[in-house]
């Protein structure tokens, strides 16, 4: 009853938008006669006016740009033109007929889309709340397997000509609080760095941010609890890995959250959508604007 009510406040005003954009061509000429418009091409009865190619030419083109332009794009509206009426007139009947059932499916498609979007989002609530997610997250643990290694690190990539980099890696490798603030302190110093080894990241990231990283060797290193030194030519790479999820293990929540969220507002908005449907139909047949003849 809810959603019936906010329809009907909303249709009166939505309705009249596409109303607007529908009639919008129209309009013009209303208030400005044909006979106004300054022709640029004609092709049988359809013509190209000098407004219409105007509204697409950019204020910073040269004027031999925007000849070049016009002339392409009245060519370019010519031949349209001209295979739009010859294919009307060689054609297949049959195959003009399905042609044109095509553009009125689309053009209804693309009208009640654009109108049963407009009410959603103006109805749906898009909040989604952690009790939710996690209630989800239970509930469909099982589907939500990894296809590909999850890893928690620390990381630093320093220059080849880093003078200390023994102690940055006995502390990032220890990381108590008294490293982390001097890490903090000289971080200006590297390359690279990542300190929040709480998030969970895909192998695949770390292998290409650590070129001496590769598929094949990824399982020496990327093992939890590891720390490990690689260098090549553009620099040296520091990592203490602190937790794995390997291919097939349950993906953590924290990892599948924006997944989750996405389901769950979609099949909201599947839910809204299917009962604007049914209550524009009760509608119709209370209004009866809507009757099914059935022939015995």
């Amino acid at each position: 009853m809810q959603l019936r009510n906010i329809i009907l406040f909303k249709k009166v005003r939505v309705v009249s938008v596409f109303v607007l954009l529908a009639t919008g061509i129209s309009c013009g000429s209303i208030f400005k006669k044909e006979e106004d418009r300054e022709p640029l091409a004609r092709v049988g009865k359809s013509y190209l006016y000098k407004d219409d190619v105007e509204a697409l030419l950019k204020d910073n083109v040269s004027k031999e740009d925007s000849a070049s332009f016009v002339t392409n794009y009245i060519n370019n509206w010519a031949t349209k033109q001209l295979l739009l009426s010859k294919s009307k007139i060689n054609l297949p009947e049959e195959q003009l007929k399905e042609f044109n059932q095509l553009i009125e499916n689309y053009k209804t498609d693309l009208y009640t889309r654009a109108y049963k979007e407009a009410l959603v989002s103006q109805t749906e609530d898009t909040i989604v709340t952690d009790a939710q997610l996690s209630s989800f997250y239970e509930r469909e643990k099982e589907n939500f397997m990894l296809k590909e290694k999850l890893v928690k690190l620390r990381f630093i990539e320093l220059s080849t000509q880093f003078l200390d980099k023994d102690q940055v890696a006995s502390r990032l490798d220890r990381f108590n609080a008294k490293d982390q603030k001097f890490l903090d302190s000289i971080g200006i110093q590297f390359k690279n760095l990542n300190f929040n080894d709480s998030i969970w990241v895909k192998a695949s990231r770390i292998v290409n941010e650590i070129p001496p990283l590769t598929f094949e060797n990824e399982d020496r290193y990327l093992k939890k609890s590891q720390f490990f030194e690689l260098q090549d030519s553009i620099g040296v790479y520091l990592a203490k890995v602190t937790d794995v999820l390997n291919t097939n293990d349950t993906a953590p929540l924290s990892f599948v959250k924006p997944s989750i969220k996405q389901i769950l507002l979609n099949r909201r908005r599947l839910e809204l959508i299917r009962k604007l449907e049914t209550e524009i139909i009760d509608d119709a047949i209370k209004d009866k604007e809507f009757e099914v003849y059935v022939k015995d």
